[in-house]
């Protein structure tokens, strides 16, 4: 078979024609107008009820981060979503200093709006393509955007870790044998696990990574430029409506961060809009990830020793069903 090169286009071509689609986006998608998403909010407070409404307990310098804004402004648009009732905060239960923020009854109620009115757009969109295009615009998006967040990161330095990692979703080269290493690692340290628990995490997390993408299946990452430093997947079946919790994990560097909330934070809203319930397995004695899990719902359903992982452990399964 014979290949014909076919011409690259130039990149300034390329750029000015990336620009032009994003001013179009920008202007269809309302981000010109005063308010947005028919919510009476400015477009920055309507991202910051739905990033709180991802991530409970998420932290002002947080929201200024992921929103792009100073900490004053970021500040002022939060000082108006609690004084209209939308948002409370509450002392950080790792840091009295710091106060963590909530939708309230209210919040929740228009996120719910916010989010059917941008659902209904993107579903009016996707009907005018074939299901091929689609498919390749949600690669090219989530390309165009990681490359601009990176590119972010390069411009703005950050002194610790939590200021320049960031989540994306779906397999990334590498991430295995991070993840991997992340749980051969903890799990040595605190359960005494060996070589057979370090394999079983790899060649599982290669096979689920491998079916991806797959509806009712999703992987979240933790990055730090190519480095992963944390994964939270979710492996379900849709036909039982049953959804598995699996390989969540932070690095040590991160612990406290409030990045495994946020994590836990995108897989519950991912899972409540498709399965009727939740699981995860974990084991005795991790106190601080059995706090997570039962803030947001987890409850232990079931217990028993086991000894498949090479020394003896008691095994808890925890449960949570959808918050509808």
């Amino acid at each position: 078979m014979d290949f014909i090169d076919t011409p690259v286009q130039s990149r300034d071509k390329t750029i000015l024609e990336l620009r032009e689609f994003s001013r179009k986006l920008v202007r269809e998608l309302g981000f010109m107008r005063n308010t947005l998403a028919d919510s009476g909010l400015a477009p920055s407070a309507v991202h910051a009820i739905i990033e709180i409404g991802a991530t409970p307990g998420i932290q002002a310098r947080d929201i200024a981060q992921i929103l792009r804004l100073d900490k004053s402004n970021a500040s002022r648009q939060l000082a108006r979503l609690e004084a209209a009732g939308l948002i409370t905060r509450q002392t950080s239960s790792e840091d009295a200093r710091s106060s963590e923020l909530y939708l309230t009854t209210a919040g929740q109620k228009l996120r719910r709006k916010i989010d059917k009115f941008a659902t209904d757009q993107v579903s009016d969109a996707l009907r005018r393509m074939v299901p091929e295009d689609q498919q390749t615009l949600v690669r090219s998006l989530a390309l165009y955007a990681d490359a601009l967040a990176h590119g972010h990161e390069h411009k703005t330095p950050h002194a610790a870790h939590t200021e320049s990692a960031r989540i994306v979703e779906g397999y990334r080269p590498g991430c295995i044998g991070d993840v991997a290493s992340l749980h051969a690692r903890f799990y040595a340290h605190h359960a005494g696990f060996g070589v057979f628990f370090e394999r079983k995490v790899a060649t599982e997390m290669a096979a689920f990574a491998e079916s991806l993408p797959a509806e009712g299946r999703a992987l979240w990452l933790v990055m730090e430029g190519e480095r992963t430093l944390g994964s939270l997947a979710i492996d379900g079946d849709l036909a039982t409506r049953v959804a598995h919790l699996r390989w969540f994990i932070i690095d040590d560097a991160l612990r406290g961060s409030g990045m495994g909330r946020q994590l836990m934070a995108r897989a519950m809203s991912f899972v409540d809009t498709q399965y009727d319930e939740t699981y995860l397995w974990t084991f005795k004695s991790l106190d601080a990830a059995r706090h997570l899990y039962e803030s947001f719902g987890f409850t232990l359903s079931d217990e028993a020793e086991g000894t498949q992982w090479g020394t003896s452990v008691t095994e808890q399964r925890f449960t949570r069903r959808a918050a509808r």
